[in-house]
């Protein structure tokens, strides 16, 4: 089963906190998909990952940039993993058919929109039923993550 991690996004918004996951991600030696919910949030945060990480640049790519295969980030508005990631990071309330497919599932929601909220809590729902392994983290005041 993939281990669920719901990140909820209490401090700083999605482009901010996305660039420090996605560094330990890379840390680790791992590729990562993230699924986007429209063209405009994969164009946004295409944009954000070339300044934003520690070294002002996460190695990704769309399929705007091709060679999915070399790419240890792909952002995607698809339920695809063409760059063969073990991570799966939802945004926007996505939800992935393929999710079993991945070892880890990053699924960041907006803590300050209500509407948002109520539909991590029945992914949470979803998965629990599933018997996926499901842990909660908040975001602290520094932008660091709490385990809940």
């Amino acid at each position: 089963m993939t281990a669920i991690g719901f990140y909820h996004l209490t401090t700083s918004p999605l482009e901010r906190a996305l660039p420090r996951l996605l560094e330990k991600v890379l840390e680790g030696h791992k590729r990562a998909v993230v699924l986007c919910g429209s063209e405009e949030r994969l164009n946004f945060l295409n944009s954000s990952l070339w300044t934003l990480g520690k070294a002002s640049f996460i190695p990704h790519g769309s399929a705007a940039d091709g060679n999915a295969a070399d790419q240890p980030i792909w952002l995607t508005t698809q339920d695809e993993n063409p760059n063969s990631a073990t991570f799966l990071v939802q945004t926007d309330g996505m939800d992935s058919p393929t999710l079993d497919s991945y070892e880890r599932c990053l699924d960041l929601f907006d803590g300050n929109d209500e509407e948002a909220v109520a539909a991590a809590r029945g992914r949470w729902k979803t998965y629990k039923d599933q018997g996926h392994e499901i842990t909660y983290w908040k975001q602290t005041d520094s932008g660091g993550w709490e385990k809940g």
